[in-house]
């Protein structure tokens, strides 16, 4: 069988090394960092897609993947409940998705510190060469390396994170530690906050170990505030030591006197309940929320997929299941056709237009959070329809509505 490289070691890169292995295929997965990627990210909402991604991969999908919620319920800013609405769904977390599938792939083809430095390609292999002087060769290179792709950088250097003008607060906060009156009015269900301008969300995710046990769990939340790019961003990007991360601040790096502030702003615009999960998180972090949109995934013998192609802002809540998708259909037609060029044109033909898909519907969610700060949004009745909107579209299955290009409503083209 072929020599495949897959670059990019996260569940991406893992979907992808997975399936191509279990096809028989001579796989070895670079991956630019050292240790355990574990406890990157955070809360991950499931989709009949992902576990079938799972499955391909060679996981087993049972109710261990996550904890499962029967409904989602808006709070306004004294606590009270504006809207609810049911919907069943598995709440799991980036870090048992990872275990799951590094523990499905050799350690020995999980290949550690390697930065792609070069990618070059003939009539009949692709050469990537590393910054630690190490070099590779292969019939196909599959590109899963981030938002910040190496390999992207070098083939359409014109494509690159687009910021979309705000943040998200992120992290996660032990069970245990939450008042009565906060796990029965919010913890175990998907739970919404509309300040105006913004938005909070949050749902229940295992705890430590994986444990989904009750009074076990954690409860991970995403707070979308508006940023401008020339300064709030670049003073939320630089650590109490006064160095900057323009490309992501490390989550123990956030300075405390954001970290402390956004507290302060939470007692004062969020649901008690919301206010009080921010005051416990031991760790909070922030992210930058940007857009990838790619014109072109495939180049010859590479194709770019997961974050390296696209990334969708993560209102859409499909980024590791689109990943998944992409993985399946590239092991799909390299079974058909081969390790070969026109393999990967197919995957290409087939997946282009609905990773941009992906992407317009996250831009168009992304619209509609920031405008919740227009004039009269902090009417009862306004609140409501809010609600209601935000709880039927955000982090739901839309893979009827990929299919049928409907990924945003007409009325917003």
């Amino acid at each position: 069988m072929a020599k495949i490289l897959v670059v990019g070691g996260s569940l991406g890169g893992l979907f992808a090394a997975n399936m191509l292995l279990r096809q028989g295929h001579d796989v070895t997965l670079l991956e630019k960092a050292t240790g355990s990627l574990d406890g990157r990210g955070a809360g991950i909402v499931t989709h009949d897609a992902l576990a079938e991604a799972l499955r391909a991969s060679g996981v087993r999908v049972d109710d261990s993947l996550g904890v499962h919620v029967t409904k989602r319920v808006t709070l306004g800013a004294d606590g009270q409940t504006l809207g609810e609405m049911e919907l069943p769904q598995i709440l799991t977390s980036w870090s048992r998705l990872y275990h799951m599938l590094k523990e499905s792939f050799p350690t020995e083809r999980y290949l550690q510190g390697k930065t792609v430095k070069t990618v070059t390609q003939d009539a009949s292999s692709v050469k990537v060469g590393c910054e630690d002087n190490s070099h590779y060769e292969a019939e196909l290179v599959i590109a899963s390396d981030g938002i910040r792709s190496g390999v992207r950088a070098q083939l359409a250097p014109e494509i690159g994170p687009e910021y979309a003008g705000y943040i998200a607060w992120r992290g996660v906060c032990d069970e245990s530690t939450l008042s009565q009156h906060t796990l029965d009015t919010l913890f175990n269900y998907f739970g919404f906050c509309l300040p105006n301008g913004e938005q909070m969300l949050g749902y229940p995710v295992a705890g430590s170990g994986n444990d989904t046990r009750p009074g076990k769990r954690r409860y991970n939340f995403v707070w979308y505030r508006p940023a401008s790019e020339t300064q709030e961003l670049v003073s939320l990007l630089t650590d109490d030591d006064g160095h900057y991360y323009p490309t992501g601040i490390p989550p123990l790096k956030v300075s405390q006197k954001h970290i402390a502030h956004m507290r302060e702003l939470a007692q004062k615009i969020l649901a008690p309940q919301y206010a009080e999960i921010l005051e416990k998180t031991a760790s909070p972090f922030l992210q930058a929320i940007y857009d990838v949109r790619s014109e072109e995934i495939v180049f010859g013998r590479i194709a770019l997929m997961g974050d390296a192609a696209f990334v969708g802002r993560p209102h859409v809540g499909m980024g590791v299941t689109k990943a998944g998708d992409e993985a399946i259909v590239i092991a799909k037609h390299i079974a058909s056709l081969g390790a070969t060029p026109e393999a990967l044109q197919a995957y290409g033909n087939e997946r282009l237009k609905l990773g941009q898909q992906v992407v317009a519907r996250a831009q168009y969610l992304g619209r509609y959070m920031q405008a919740q700060g227009i004039k009269g949004a902090r009417d009862n009745d306004k609140l409501k329809r809010n609600a209601s909107t935000v709880m039927a579209e955000t982090a739901i299955d839309i893979s009827a509505l990929l299919a049928a290009g409907k990924a945003v409503p007409e009325s917003i083209h």
